[in-house]
């Protein structure tokens, strides 16, 4: 079975993501996300899993290597995020002073710090804070991270699901070098894109008249300053069906007018999870 590259370490969400779609693959780890990217550019049997967005505290700031990389999107997948506290075999609740994550888990569960009177600690990822506690063996330090993590490093789960809000999901791309997108059927389908508009007055509006006459909903649509300028904007792109329907191939027949720079990611089936 081919690689999956996840940034972080194991234990981590992204571990955990890639557990769930690729139990049988060769899960490895990468320090960084352009790590990842890289990795996977240079591979064309490899794959990469990715955090995209979170439901609660929005986009993860992957942009810039999506329109650097250019890696085809062969699927997404949201991972419900339940944060745990670790600590020490034998720990309570009352041993525990510090506490060490991201900074989004600890956001996540601000609640429960407070109310327990924790120090918090950022940290660079949540794997990464539980492997750390684990080590250090002090019986007031703990982390929060995955129940992966608590079996990865040893530790024991003191307090389950002490997130803010129930229901937390992060949206995942799995994405590779090799251009693949599935036939289409009576199924529903999200199209990936990317585009960058000519400089003119009102181009993004004019460029979205497409959209609107053909009845094609956009479900994201998010600006990002190219490198080193603020004038200069890229704009990343989901929309609602199929690149070989002939309401979605008009639409973007009529972006590409207005368009310098345009680019598929990818056509996918949309996880079942957006139903709900």
């Amino acid at each position: 079975m081919n690689k999956i590259f996840f940034q972080g370490t194991y234990g981590a969400y992204s571990h955990m993501a890639a557990l769930s779609i690729y139990p049988k693959a060769e899960i490895v780890p990468c320090k960084t996300f352009d790590e990842c990217f890289l990795r996977a550019s240079k591979d064309p049997n490899s794959k990469i899993i990715i955090p995209e967005s979170n439901r609660i505290t929005g986009n993860i700031g992957i942009e810039y290597l999506i329109f650097e990389y250019r890696l085809n999107i062969y699927s997404e997948y949201f991972q419900r995020i339940e944060h745990n506290l670790l600590g020490q075999p034998g720990a309570k609740i009352s041993d525990i002073k510090e506490v060490y994550s991201h900074a989004q888990a600890l956001s996540q569960c601000s609640n429960f710090i407070k109310k327990n009177n924790l120090t918090e600690h950022v940290h660079a990822d949540t794997a990464g804070s539980a492997e750390m506690v684990s080590k250090n063996k002090n019986i007031k330090e703990a982390a929060i991270a995955s129940t992966l993590s608590a079996k990865t490093y040893k530790l024991e789960v003191i307090k389950k699901n002490i997130e803010n809000e129930k229901g937390n999901l992060t949206r995942f791309l799995i994405m590779g070098k090799n251009i693949s997108q599935p036939e289409f059927e009576n199924r529903k389908y999200i199209t990936s894109f990317l585009f960058k508009l000519k400089s003119k007055p009102a181009a993004l509006y004019q460029s979205l008249g497409g959209f609107a006459i053909n009845g094609v909903n956009l479900t994201k649509l998010q600006s990002y300053p190219e490198k080193n300028s603020f004038d200069s904007f890229f704009f990343l792109c989901d929309l609602d069906g199929h690149i070989e329907d002939t309401k979605v191939q008009k639409s973007l027949e009529e972006l590409g007018l207005h368009c310098e720079d345009f680019h598929v990611l990818g056509v996918f089936e949309a996880d079942k999870v957006r139903e709900k």
